[in-house]
């Protein structure tokens, strides 16, 4: 089950999702050096990293799950989000050179689907970046973030499924290593205990970065017949004009 994109949106707007975000995003960068070019779609609930690309990148969209909802982005900024059923993503196949997915895999009834999309809509050699939460991890048993909601997983079986879905899984890395408190002391730490755990306690990690790429090689992977393409779903500035009046505009 997904969780309620206004709880999501609620807490990037904390202390807490502000630190979460800023290394978690510094994260995603190390990983995604250099899109110039290149089309990111967001997937789940990625807005909060999204924003680092748009400068470079040809296209960047967004799209939020059908039992997630969906929230305006980017704030006061015409509109780049869409809510669809992560099965069927309104996209031609092919169409998308990087998909970026966050909060978004864990809380899919079914992942096995999701990933297939992913699949049909990267283009030849595409990318994926799965972030999830770290089953071993503080993080997946708090539900105080985001990271305490759905299913965790290890990196072990991240990479078992991304493989069964005709994906090559290409480099995995950690982050979130920092407790998640609320405490203002310890989020001005969170920056320098972030570097020195990442050395000496990997395992306390609250989130699985994992990065694959498409195998053009095989048959599609196999999925029941499809319904009928879905139509987008825009968000009006009027519709979510309740939605939108975020004081982080991320």
């Amino acid at each position: 089950m997904f969780q309620d994109v206004v709880d999501l949106r609620d807490f990037y707007q904390t202390p807490l999702g502000a630190v979460t975000r800023q290394l978690l995003r510094a994260r995603i960068r190390e990983m995604w050096p250099d899109v110039r070019g290149q089309s990111v779609l967001g997937l789940g609930f990625a807005t909060p990293y999204l924003r680092q690309f748009r400068s470079e990148a040809e296209r960047v969209l967004a799209i939020m799950p059908a039992g997630q909802g969906v929230v305006h982005w980017p704030y006061n900024e015409p509109n780049l989000t869409a809510l669809a059923d992560e099965t069927e993503l309104p996209l031609q196949d092919y169409s998308v050179d990087r998909i970026l997915m966050v909060h978004g895999l864990e809380g899919s009834d079914h992942p096995g689907d999701m990933l297939r999309e992913a699949w049909r809509v990267l283009a030849g050699g595409g990318r994926l970046l799965l972030v999830v939460p770290n089953r071993r991890s503080l993080w997946a048993q708090l539900e105080r973030s985001p990271f305490g909601f759905g299913q965790p997983y290890s990196a072990g079986q991240l990479s078992r499924l991304l493989r069964n879905h005709s994906f090559t899984p290409l480099r995995t890395a950690r982050s979130l290593f920092f407790l998640p408190l609320r405490n203002r002391s310890w989020l001005r730490a969170a920056t320098g205990w972030e570097t020195f755990a990442r050395h000496a306690m990997p395992g306390l990690a609250g989130a699985i970065l994992i990065e694959a790429t498409k195998q053009v090689y095989g048959a599609m992977p196999v999925k029941n017949q499809r319904r009928r393409m879905p139509a987008m779903v825009p968000v009006t500035t009027t519709a979510t004009s309740s939605l939108s009046r975020d004081t982080t505009p991320e």
